[in-house]
């Protein structure tokens, strides 16, 4: 079982950057395909982006050219850069790692996520 620690999260005006970590243990790492998702008060948990064991990436359409999704193996942490920030990205982002379908499919418990804010 992965155990898995998001941070980074803010409060940032819109047109900003943030970049956020999620830190795992407990498994090997390295092979799990991984993912970001985020929910915004009043609305369900979405899927933002994936990262394979090998490095492919997969965006939603609403992030593409915005967000990066990167992972460092050697330290089982695995990124969200988010650059050109809107208020409608306000919500708690989350990682966990995934299956790769369409749409991909999250595997393991959640963590506490951390809270992205996007002020106008």
């Amino acid at each position: 079982q992965v155990q898995l620690v998001e941070s980074g999260g803010g409060l940032v005006q819109a047109g900003g950057s943030l970049r956020l970590s999620c830190a795992a243990s407990g498994s090997i790492f390295s092979i799990n395909p991984m993912g970001w998702y985020r929910q915004a008060p009043g609305k369900q948990r979405e899927f933002v982006a994936t990262i394979s064991s090998g490095g492919s990436t997969n965006y939603a359409d609403s992030v593409k050219g915005r967000f990066t999704i990167s992972r460092d193996n050697a330290k089982n942490t695995v990124y969200l850069q988010m650059n050109s920030l809107k208020p409608e990205d306000t919500a708690v982002y989350y990682c966990n790692t995934v299956l790769l379908t369409i749409p991909p499919v999250p595997l393991g418990y959640w963590g506490q996520g951390t809270q992205v804010t996007v002020s106008s």
